[in-house]
């Protein structure tokens, strides 16, 4: 009687048993990762601790007692706490309407992305033309009848105004970003829980509520971690709106650099956009843990 020789597995089939296949796969990010990243913040906070031949704190000393680090500090925070809310709702809701069946939802989606190709310092001179005291909104304003006089928008004593209309040209250019990722994650969900959610009655905001939103968790906290980090380091949108009586994290550590020519100091600056960023992030990743996630605690 014949026996059944039993099949030898392709080399495909024996990379696929391969235990150590994902480490290889993953090997040139964590290359790529360790060059490009993990090396520079090495050396950044090594120019921040070390001077001369001593380790030293001097640098954040420094650093503390700047007459712009207050508003520097301020300025970055309040901007990253106005733009991250408004930012995600808006994106949500053009997710929204380019995942539905409505006409020209195409055409809605390739105009609203079309900014996120703008620089943040063209984005911050167009906006500055636009705000200026002869600029687009005086005019349409004037010519509506809404106001007998231009007004001053761009005015230095009022820096709660430069950084709403930083905001705007902010959300402007870059909430597409946050658009494309939601729209990716969106289209990821099963259509089955939709449906199960109309058997059932849901309505519109019932269903954003406990099936989108949940399901999108995922996508949400890449979008916002980007975001967030994107948002520590703005730099020519606020340059060329607010000017030099306008600055930010970012600005401050560009201006030890090379109007000061004093790197350590900049380097400092740079730790802490580093360690705000971090701990911004531990917060995304933990408000938007998934459940599979909150299990393996």
């Amino acid at each position: 009687m014949a026996t059944a020789v039993a099949a030898r597995p392709t080399t495909l089939q024996r990379l696929r048993r391969w235990e150590g296949l994902p480490y290889w796969l993953i090997l040139p990010t964590v290359v790529y990762l360790a060059i490009f990243f993990a090396w520079p913040m090495i050396q950044a906070f090594e120019l921040a601790f070390h001077q001369g031949s001593a380790w030293t704190f001097s640098p954040f000393r420094t650093m503390y007692h700047d007459i712009n680090f207050g508003v520097a500090v301020r300025f970055t925070l309040i901007f990253i706490a106005l733009i991250i809310p408004i930012q995600f709702v808006l994106a949500l809701t053009m997710a929204l309407v380019a995942n539905s069946t409505i006409r020209f939802r195409s055409v809605f989606l390739f105009i609203f992305i079309l900014p996120l190709g703008a620089s943040d310092l063209a984005t911050g001179l167009m906006w500055s033309s636009i705000f200026t005291q002869h600029g687009y909104l005086n005019t349409v304003l004037q010519d509506l009848g809404l106001m007998s006089h231009p007004y001053i928008w761009l005015n230095p004593n009022h820096q709660f105004l430069i950084i709403a209309e930083v905001v705007v040209a902010e959300i402007w250019r870059s909430t597409a970003l946050i658009t494309v990722i939601l729209i990716a994650g969106m289209q990821s969900i099963p259509k089955e829980y939709g449906e199960a959610a109309d058997v059932f009655g849901a309505g519109f905001f019932q269903r954003l509520r406990t099936v989108t939103v949940p399901m999108l968790k995922p996508a949400i906290r890449v979008a916002l971690l980007l975001r967030i980090i994107f948002a520590f380091e703005v730099f020519g949108t606020v340059l060329a709106i607010g000017g030099s009586t306008t600055t930010t994290l970012a600005a401050q550590a560009y201006n030890w650099e090379t109007a000061l020519l004093n790197p350590h100091v900049a380097a400092a600056y740079a730790s802490l956009i580093l360690v705000l960023s971090l701990l911004a992030a531990a917060i995304v990743l933990r408000i938007f843990r998934t459940p599979r996630e909150q299990l393996a605690r």
